[in-house]
């Protein structure tokens, strides 16, 4: 999926947990941030650009360890022990980018090193997406008016 879905999905479920967290805009941006961070692995995404990401493309390949939940799990823990404030932003932001890329065709390996792929049939920059896109953004739209208005 696009970086702009991942961030209009990402931003639902922000606004779904705000009112539960403490250190509210440390989490929110923090989920934000990670939400980028797994296409670090791709040369064509905006994160995967940057010059430190292309030392680590020579060693990953794009959807392969960095797209997988034990990644993610292993980066969580590590987060829990040395700075367990951003923890649960980091992990809401990094898993809602993996659960969307696994609704695209290309998929994830969600159990690297297991060669078993999540694939789904939402093509990345088409219609469906786009659907996935307006949906979440209407709906973004809906609950930051109820906790305004709450």
């Amino acid at each position: 999926m696009l970086i702009r879905t991942h961030l209009v999905i990402t931003s639902f479920f922000v606004l779904l947990f705000l009112p539960y967290v403490e250190g509210k805009l440390a989490f929110a941006v923090v989920a934000l941030i990670a939400a980028f961070l797994p296409d670090v692995d791709s040369r064509f995404a905006t994160i995967g650009r940057r010059k430190i990401a292309r030392i680590l493309q020579v060693f990953t390949k794009h959807r392969g360890v960095i797209h997988s939940f034990t990644f993610l799990m292993t980066l969580t823990f590590l987060l829990i022990i040395f700075y367990p404030r951003i923890s649960l932003g980091f992990f809401l932001g990094y898993s809602l980018h993996l659960l969307a890329d696994s609704f695209t065709p290309d998929g994830i390996k969600p159990f690297y090193p297991s060669k078993k792929k999540s694939t789904g049939i939402v093509p990345t920059g088409g219609k469906r997406e786009m659907i996935v896109l307006v949906f979440f953004i209407i709906a973004n739209l809906v609950l930051l008016g109820l906790r305004i208005f709450d």
